[in-house]
């Protein structure tokens, strides 16, 4: 935006400036073009009027002393002819013989009655000439004609001048105005980035962001008065969603644990044939149990930017297969990994824990009995990706992306509370991260994806040694 500005300001000041210098030079230029063909017009003049006389007469016209006054001031040369055209005085041959000069255009021209002035190349002064052509006649009688010539370099060095110190002033003026265009910019670009940063920080999560309102033009300090104030509401706002959700997950907790406790204590007391009835009561308060720590989850995370910090993702995954694996056997799923030595990336602290549980939960849950899990970590160019791959139903491709909203069950009859998926990408995504799913190998099952940058800092450690003492590569089987 400074630049813009910038050279909106220039763009306006040379404009200004060829409008009012180029008229200026051009001017000048015709001004001193007009002076001097004025000057040499009065001069041919004073000249015919010394000549008249003997002209009249047929003598030969005593302007020695004045052709000479005038070879010796001026550059200029004096020509007077008769009426035949035939020189009778020259100031730059004083000395020499007539010539016939009945040829020149402007000569003849003279000699008719006519005044006569242009400009026309000279070869013999390797430039430009200016001329004036004037009769000498008394009565209407035509008696000779005055040339002066006159080369044009002096004008011309005054209007290259000219045009050279316009030229420079213009330079100057563009100058000092890009240097008060440049501070003038910045001024009012300055509270502009202020305002773009901070909108930045807000949409990062940084709800406290804020800014200085005390500087710039008035319009923005006004802007950045209600941008504080709708930050602030915001933030409230916000804050108190994320305090209510939080402070009602917690509240939940306690009487769900004594409601849960006080049905299992009731399989006692009831008929055989209510147990059924009291397994379902009871699944339902777990999974209600489930859905309040989800929500706990999103509130601390929604609620605070966890640290976060490199974590191995192999060793992380492995330490969580392994305690998945009793689980899986219980429900007839081989659990499998295949993890690379180390593989480093940045995570919330316990993210990866969190993220891996959701996933392979999921993962089990939705693959049928003697079906398998697939647990892979792979480095990439950005960092690393966790893949879990089951072998269940699958989904479509919008269910896959609505997975992802809050509560969203692709079938009424799946357990769960909705909120895994939720947090898997929440905590992806507070690492700089995403996550999403794809169709498994040969359109069978469901690739959970979860992607994490690479750390700021390289990790420099020993690699891991197998369990046979050996290093490389971990694969995980099922027990």
């Amino acid at each position: 935006m400074t630049r813009r500005l910038l050279v909106t300001y220039l763009s306006i000041t040379a404009f200004a400036l060829v409008i009012l210098v180029v008229p200026l030079g051009l001017t000048f230029a015709r001004s001193e073009r007009d002076r001097l063909l004025f000057d040499i017009e009065r001069d041919a003049a004073a000249v015919a009027s010394l000549a008249e006389d003997a002209l009249e007469g047929g003598r030969t016209p005593p302007l020695d002393a004045t052709l000479a006054d005038y070879r010796d001031r001026t550059a200029g040369r004096i020509v007077v002819v008769d009426t035949q055209g035939i020189s009778v005085a020259d100031s730059d041959r004083p000395e020499g013989e007539p010539r016939d000069y009945s040829t020149r255009p402007e000569i003849a021209a003279a000699l008719d009655g006519d005044r006569v002035t242009g400009t026309r190349a000279s070869q013999s002064l390797g430039g430009r000439i200016v001329y004036v052509a004037v009769p000498v006649a008394s009565g209407g009688t035509v008696h000779g004609a005055v040339r002066i010539t006159f080369p044009t370099a002096s004008q011309d060095a005054r209007v290259r001048d000219a045009w050279l110190r316009l030229g420079g002033l213009s330079i100057l003026v563009l100058t000092v105005v890009a240097g008060v265009g440049l501070v003038l910019a910045r001024s009012v670009t300055r509270p502009v980035r202020a305002l773009e940063d901070a909108a930045e920080r807000i949409a990062d999560g940084d709800l406290a962001a804020r800014v200085t309102v005390g500087h710039g033009p008035p319009e923005i300090r006004r802007l950045g008065a209600t941008f504080n104030r709708t930050a602030a509401q915001l933030d409230q706002l916000v804050t108190a969603q994320q305090r209510f959700v939080a402070d009602a997950a917690h509240q939940l907790r306690t009487p769900l644990t004594a409601l849960r406790l006080r049905l299992e204590n009731l399989e006692p007391h009831l008929p055989h044939a209510e147990a059924p009835r009291l397994d379902a009561a009871v699944a339902e308060v777990q999974r209600l149990s489930r859905i309040v720590d989800g929500l706990l989850v999103l509130a601390r995370s929604d609620a605070s930017h966890p640290p976060i910090r490199p974590v191995d993702l192999a060793a992380a995954t492995a330490a969580r297969v392994e305690d998945w694996s009793g689980a899986a056997d219980a429900q007839g799923v081989a659990l499998a990994a295949r993890l690379p030595d180390r593989l480093w990336v940045d995570a919330p602290d316990g993210g990866v824990e969190q993220i891996v549980d959701n996933l392979v939960a999921n993962a089990i849950a939705a693959s049928p009995v003697g079906g398998s899990v697939t647990v892979q970590v792979a480095a990439t160019r950005a960092g690393g990706e966790l893949h879990v791959v089951d072998q269940g139903p699958g989904m479509s491709a919008a269910d896959r992306e609505r997975a992802f909203d809050r509560f969203w069950r692709g079938r009424a009859a799946s357990p769960g509370s909705g909120l895994g998926l939720p947090i898997v990408r929440q905590l992806a995504r507070v690492a700089g991260g995403d996550a999403f799913l794809t169709a498994g190998p040969g359109g069978r099952g469901l690739d959970a994806v979860v992607r994490l940058p690479a750390p700021a800092t390289p990790r420099h450690l020993p690699p891991r040694r197998g369990a046979d003492g050996t290093d490389g590569a971990q694969t995980l089987t099922p027990r």
